[in-house]
């Protein structure tokens, strides 16, 4: 019996070998936009609430946010991202501010 002999199939057919592999999905940075109206706090609570920022790091992204005009909160998967943006907006709603969350491909 040779080595190949083990691929083989009865009638002579030869089996395809597969390889398993992983796939990394694309990811999507959802962005936090600046406006004139939504409070800084509101964004700090949103920044902790949302992307599970720290303290520290929510107000270091609501100042970039302030000053630069928007920051990246995050990259993930395209229905968290989507899940994300859609959770900011449901909040600012609620809250009446007009906060806008968005998001775009990354790479």
């Amino acid at each position: 019996m040779t080595a190949n002999d083990g691929d083989r199939q009865p009638g002579g057919a030869v089996l395809e070998r597969t390889r398993d592999e992983t796939v990394t999905p694309r990811l999507y940075r959802v962005l936090l936009l600046n406006d004139d109206y939504t409070t800084m706090e509101f964004v700090v609570a949103v920044l902790e609430e949302v992307f599970q920022k720290t303290p520290a790091e929510a107000f270091r992204l609501m100042m970039q946010i302030h000053t630069e005009g928007q920051a990246v909160c995050g990259a993930y998967t395209h229905e968290v991202a989507e899940t994300k943006v859609d959770t900011v907006q449901q909040l600012a709603e609620r809250d009446g501010f007009p906060l806008q969350a968005t998001m775009e491909g990354d790479g």
